[in-house]
């Protein structure tokens, strides 16, 4: 059911209660203090906020961001000249390479302190495809049996970039060309321990927080133990009940939380041009279930 506040912000929350659409806002200017509560318990509530009609300019799509926090720090991607926090997702009509983004992640969670949320700005949207897919990792978690989610709560994951990023990674040994400039390197092959459920620092509710680009495995357990475990959290996790299907429009704004969520980048828009703007919003280190 929609709602609309005192400010004129109208939310419209999809019925499983994940992802809410946000109209009665420019976000060109900065929120109001009571916009920003609105916005923040909006967010916080369902995790994946889209704000259609919102044709930023790059500076804009910037000062929006710092609304929510410092930058997070974007690596192995070259961002836009004299930009360093945004990055443009650009593939051209004639690209044949696997469209960015196109596995189940939570971005970065590879980093010492993953970011808190993403930003997609839409500049160019394909007439077909296209799609971003969210899974709701609060859900998915509370949906397992109450001895599965106790034993999950006390194990580690490892987090390394090398996957995509290292030297003998996906994109070190793609043949196909990008309009992206991607960095490869050693840098990508450090690793990093999470929980395996962390605790939401502001709705203080319990999430998966494994993926199979970034995760490598289960601290303590065997690598058959720990692609068995990961196998079925994924397979558990994108499930259709736990899945939003986020269908873009030019100028649309998309902001999600990467501490709740998984997302993964469909394609479908073959001999198409599609171009994105993006940002990340800084966070925290990853906490543990008390």
């Amino acid at each position: 059911m929609a709602v609309t506040s005192s400010t004129g912000i109208t939310v419209f929350p999809r019925a499983s209660g994940f992802g809410a659409l946000v109209t009665g806002l420019d976000l060109s200017r900065p929120f109001t203090d009571d916009e920003k509560i609105k916005i923040g318990e909006a967010w916080a509530q369902y995790a994946v906020l889209s704000f259609p009609g919102q044709p930023l300019t790059v500076e804009q799509l910037e000062l929006f961001t710092l609304q929510f926090g410092d930058f997070g720090i974007d690596p192995f991607i070259k961002p836009i000249q004299n930009h360093p926090h945004v990055l443009e997702l650009r593939r051209e009509a004639d690209e044949k390479a696997v469209n960015f983004g196109a596995a189940w992640h939570s971005d970065w969670s590879f980093q010492e302190y993953p970011p808190a949320a993403t930003i997609l700005l839409s500049k160019v949207t394909p007439p077909v495809g296209g799609d971003t897919i969210f899974s709701d990792c609060y859900r998915a978690f509370e949906a397992l049996s109450p001895k599965f989610r106790a034993w999950l709560t006390g194990l580690s994951a490892i987090h390394s970039a090398s996957r995509p990023y290292g030297r003998s990674g996906v994109f070190a040994i793609e043949k196909e060309k990008r309009s992206m400039e991607i960095i490869t390197g050693e840098d990508a092959e450090r690793t990093f321990t999470h929980p395996v459920v962390r605790t939401h620092p502001v709705s203080g509710r319990q999430a998966l927080f494994v993926n199979p680009v970034y995760t490598l495995g289960i601290e303590g357990l065997s690598q058959e133990e720990s692609e068995n475990i990961l196998s079925y959290l994924y397979a558990h996790m994108t499930q259709e009940k736990f899945i939003y299907r986020h269908k873009w429009e030019t100028d649309m704004l998309l902001i999600w939380d990467n501490r709740c969520t998984l997302h993964n980048a469909d394609g479908g828009y073959d001999g198409h041009l599609r171009v994105m703007h993006r940002t990340t919003v800084g966070g925290e280190r990853p906490r543990y279930a008390a």
